[in-house]
């Protein structure tokens, strides 16, 4: 397959992405990109910018495919699982399927905004902060999406509400308590077989340990499934390209909060 994929350090979506990657087995080259430089957005050979800016996960990776720009983590894993002729990171059965992408749209829309912001707060907003006014402005000027422009811009001005926080926090630890809910019958992976479900919640909520220790304090099961995934072959390939001592500590803006709660 001749394609290309852009990625930011092995956190969030595109923890999930390379790890998708590995499970698939698919010869892709993988390009590392400096996302708090603005790398993402001045990827060349891409005809049409929006493209490459479309997707709802911020500063996420992005795949280029005969000139075509993809976003997407979860679609991009479906998509290298699908090229690779079925990895086993989608059940067979089409309703399992369909409980699969649920759950991955309810970490996409709930857990990774709430993450990202609170990962940024915590690891990367005095990085952004301290980026010069000129080349901060050439850098949001390129960003074609007013959304994650304006995302850059808070944590650029410091201006993010604390409401906003409790709301990232509480999010966190919902998606904590699905988990244990979910691992409660004994399963060793959430969707009961090893899927893309795996690879998207533990991309976006493993970092959050540290940060958000009470949430995992009365969490054993969601504890043990978090160190058996980190320690899956896929996930350590993606986490060893990483160019930081500490990947899971590497944010950038990322999806917009969910405005319906």
């Amino acid at each position: 397959m001749s394609a290309i994929l852009y990625h930011g350090e092995p956190n969030g979506a595109s923890l999930t992405v390379l790890a998708a990657l590995a499970e698939s087995g698919l010869a892709i080259e993988c390009r590392h990109i400096d996302l708090l430089g603005g790398e993402r957005h001045a990827i060349a050979g891409i005809a049409d910018p929006v493209a490459r800016d479309l997707g709802i996960e911020g500063e996420g990776p992005v795949l280029v495919a005969g000139g075509e720009a993809m976003t997407e983590s979860v679609f991009l894993a479906q998509y290298f699982d699908e090229a690779a002729g079925g990895a086993g990171l989608q059940p067979a059965d089409a309703h399992a399927r369909w409980e699969m992408m649920m759950w991955c749209r309810q970490i996409t829309e709930r857990l990774s905004p709430a993450a990202a912001l609170l990962g940024n707060m915590a690891n990367a907003q005095e990085a952004i902060a301290a980026i010069p006014d000129d080349t901060f402005a050439a850098l949001t000027a390129s960003i074609v999406s007013d959304d994650l422009r304006e995302r850059w811009q808070a944590l650029h001005d410091g201006v993010i509400d604390a409401a906003q926080i409790a709301d990232s926090e509480a999010k966190v630890a919902a998606a904590v308590d699905r988990c244990e809910k979910q691992l409660g019958d004994g399963r060793e992976w959430l969707m009961g077989t090893f899927s893309i479900a795996d690879l998207v919640t533990w991309s976006w909520l493993a970092g959050m340990q540290p940060l958000q220790p009470a949430a995992f304090a009365d969490a054993p099961l969601t504890q043990a499934w978090i160190v058996r995934t980190g320690a899956r072959p896929s996930v350590q390939a993606a986490l060893a390209r990483a160019t930081v001592p500490d990947p899971l500590r590497a944010w950038a803006p990322g999806p917009e909060i969910n405005r319906w709660g």
